[in-house]
């Protein structure tokens, strides 16, 4: 698997068939296949209207995927709403050709901001689900390494360095740390939000930094002004700050095709810059 994206589509896909069958999780399969029908109908429209001579259905089926894994609502159109927001957003909110949100980040952030109808399942699956799910994404990792994973590295060193340094701090058992990570939502945030080469800095020293500034935005929001989905509202506010930093800290802008197309094809340089 050459594309890391195809190992990301097995995990999520093996993930919320196990969570559905297995672990009642609270998603209907038809809000599921609203979500993931939604997201590949926007994608293709996206296509059409940007004039891409192809359609590339793997990035929105990551996207509504993660979306059935995270994202609650009574509301079907408020589900197909976020669906239709997140991928959306990656084409219309880019900055140099870049996106700007990571897009599943986005749809979920920007519903649950504007709405107040939806809202983010922490998928808490118990430890045996959890270690499995663990061990995925650290093999994600691996098939990954092209896709500048020192972001996950960098973000997991920071955060739990936070968490378990205010545990110590306040001297409460080292039981309530792992518990604060010990969830599918920490899991999909750190593997396949943050770690998106497509929405993080250019350089190894500004996705650092930008690891760095994502953790410490998160423990402001879970310790000092004590609200849920820090993770995500850190990612969403600091987001914008990536072109900044890639202006600061220049490096080689990431693509999915690691083999150029020819010259003379501008229409597939077209497209892997939407892509």
């Amino acid at each position: 698997m050459r594309d890391p994206r195809l190992y990301q589509i097995l995990v999520l896909s093996s993930l919320l068939v196990y969570g559905v069958t297995r672990l009642d999780l609270e998603i209907p399969a038809g809000r599921a296949l609203l979500l993931l029908g939604m997201a590949q109908l926007i994608q293709y429209a996206c296509t059409r209207l940007c004039r891409l001579p192809t359609f590339d259905p793997r990035s929105a089926l990551i996207s509504g995927l993660s979306l059935c894994l995270l994202l609650r609502t009574n509301s079907w159109a408020l589900a197909a709403l976020a669906a239709a927001v997140t991928i959306a957003g990656k084409f219309v909110l880019r900055v140099h050709g870049k996106h700007v949100f990571n897009p599943t980040n986005f749809g979920i952030v920007a519903v649950m901001l504007a709405t107040g109808g939806a809202w983010v399942s922490p998928g808490q699956w118990g430890s045996a689900a959890f270690f499995a799910f663990l061990i995925a994404c650290l093999g994600g990792l691996v098939v990954n390494r092209a896709a500048r994973s020192d972001v996950t590295y960098a973000f997991l060193a920071f955060y739990l360095a936070i968490l378990f340094g205010r545990a110590l701090w306040l001297g409460q058992p080292m039981a309530i740390p792992l518990h604060q990570v010990e969830s599918g939502a920490f899991l999909i945030f750190t593997f396949f939000m943050i770690s998106d080469p497509r929405t993080t800095p250019d350089s190894r020293a500004g996705r650092v930094l930008f690891a760095l500034l994502v953790a410490l935005g998160a423990g402001y929001v879970h310790f000092v002004l004590y609200r849920p989905n820090g993770l995500l509202l850190s990612l969403f506010f600091l987001a914008p700050a990536v072109p900044l930093i890639d202006r600061l800290l220049p490096g080689s802008r990431y693509v999915w095709r690691r083999v150029p197309p020819p010259v003379s094809t501008p229409s597939l340089r077209e497209e892997r810059r939407f892509a």
